[in-house]
């Protein structure tokens, strides 16, 4: 695809809240000299700002090995990343694109080879990754879907990449959470990002709070429907077993979206707020996320905002932590 009606196709994507679907953007990082192999990757569209030639980009001195340096985009100083290099992919060519992203309001610029096309996809056709890949990967693929010809794409976690090479695994990030007086609420939590699902559970230890952790919006719908059949059987009300949803967006096999339109939508569930806690942080992402019915907005390694959000939700007075 010629690269301004890639950048055109990007500008023009529709909104998807409560379909299930997604658009993805499908592309290389370069043959792997250990296979012979070109793998195609993917990256959600709502997370690309923009697709460019590799720029001339500055090298600055004590940056992470993976780190190529930093451009200037249209006066903003902007850090890039070499795909391939971080994942460790032994290829020869040098990357030619630069895919420019953006999540929690940070802007950032990945490499690869090249970019092919943008497809629209179920998100039900987006399937977990086997156990063996995803330990081998280190959680950096959260799902695989399969092409026409037996082509696999494997969905990159953006995210883990840049928690992990922008060093916001920093312990002060969760010093001083206020701990909540009454324990006796869960917060059921699903994201298909591992490092996320860290950040929340320690977030919410801080706090006092049980949890519940899923990997993707299918699998917590399934538990919530225990959680109801639990509460109806021991006739109790259901925020006995669950006091608040809180999901990420974009999640194999059923999205954040489509989850808290189910939710709504099931009378059984009433009073059980849901919080989209997500780093597609614009506007129009989170008028997205209202529009099906969510009940507030958080951005993603916030823990203080998170926690603010979740006291407030919860009800109940806090106590500083020690």
């Amino acid at each position: 695809m010629p690269m301004s009606d890639l950048m055109k196709t990007i500008d023009a994507r529709t909104r998807l809240a409560g379909t299930n679907k997604l658009e993805i953007l499908l592309f290389s990082l370069g043959l792997d000299t250990r296979t012979g192999r070109r793998e195609t990757y993917g990256i959600n569209v709502f997370k690309v700002r923009e697709v460019m030639r590799t720029p001339e980009i500055t090298r600055a001195p004590d940056m992470p090995p993976a780190m190529e340096g930093i451009v200037s985009l249209r006066g903003a100083l902007m850090p890039v990343l070499d795909l391939a290099r971080y994942t460790g992919l032994p290829v020869q060519a040098p990357p030619q694109i630069m895919i420019v992203t953006e999540y929690n309001g940070r802007t950032q610029g990945f490499l690869v080879e090249a970019v092919d096309t943008i497809l629209r996809l179920d998100w039900s056709a987006m399937k977990a990754p086997p156990d063996m890949l995803a330990a081998q990967a280190g959680g950096l693929v959260t799902a695989v879907t399969e092409l026409q010809g037996n082509r696999l794409v494997m969905m990159i976690d953006v995210e883990k990449i840049l928690f992990e090479s922008s060093g916001l695994d920093d312990e002060h990030l969760f010093s001083n959470i206020a701990r909540m007086h009454s324990q006796e609420r869960t917060v059921l939590f699903t994201d298909d990002s591992s490092v996320a699902r860290g950040q929340i559970a320690r977030t919410l230890d801080a706090m006092g709070l049980r949890h519940i952790a899923c990997i993707n919006g299918r699998l917590a719908w399934e538990e919530l429907n225990r959680l109801a059949a639990a509460a109806t059987t021991a006739g109790r009300p259901i925020t006995q077993f669950v006091s608040l949803v809180l999901t990420d967006v974009e999640m194999p096999e059923m999205d954040g979206y489509m989850l808290t339109k189910r939710i709504k939508a099931d009378p059984r569930f009433a009073g059980v707020p849901v919080i989209m806690h997500s780093s597609l942080s614009s506007q129009q992402n989170q008028h997205l996320g209202r529009s099906v019915g969510v009940d507030e907005y958080v951005p993603k390694f916030e823990p203080h905002k998170l926690a603010e959000v979740l006291t407030q939700r919860l009800g109940g007075p806090s106590r500083a932590a020690a």
